[in-house]
């Protein structure tokens, strides 16, 4: 399970995510990528559970990057206990993405392996993805694929 080994604050404010990806929206190690096309927070389970479907759909064939890491704790209160009393402990931790960032990258695979193993992924996180290649996004600017 992604989580940082040890972190400056164990407790933080949630963010609005607002804007566009500045940072990680290129192919940089692969040749196939999946990126968001909404805003939206990613669950450490939830990145666990989409490279475990990418795995197993290439049968450990080719390599896969995960381009996000789950910084953020997200805080949570046990059940039945009364207001007050100070924020709860870290329940579990979040990825925070912007749209155009690029969440996996694949490489060594046929498109279509790719392309259908990117797609079984994107069903196990709660942002719509798109498919890219690297040759159609040399130039992703403000989290816009210029295909043409």
């Amino acid at each position: 399970m992604l989580m940082p080994k040890r972190v400056k604050r164990r407790k933080q404010h949630l963010l609005k995510i607002k804007g566009k990806a500045t940072v990680g929206n290129k192919i940089a190690y692969g040749e196939y990528g999946l990126i968001t096309t909404e805003p939206g927070r990613i669950t450490n389970n939830q990145i666990e559970a989409a490279r475990i479907a990418m795995t197993r759909y290439i049968r450990r064939g080719g390599k896969v990057w995960i381009n996000i890491f789950p910084h953020m704790s997200v805080t949570r209160k046990p059940a039945e206990q009364r207001m007050g009393s100070g924020k709860g402990a870290p329940d579990y931790w979040i990825a925070s993405v912007k749209p155009g960032r690029v969440l996996f990258e694949m490489g060594g695979v046929a498109e279509d392996v790719a392309r259908e193993a990117l797609r079984l992924a994107s069903y196990k996180l709660p942002v719509k993805c798109k498919f890219v290649k690297k040759s159609d996004c040399e130039e992703v600017q403000g989290g816009e694929v210029n295909e043409g």
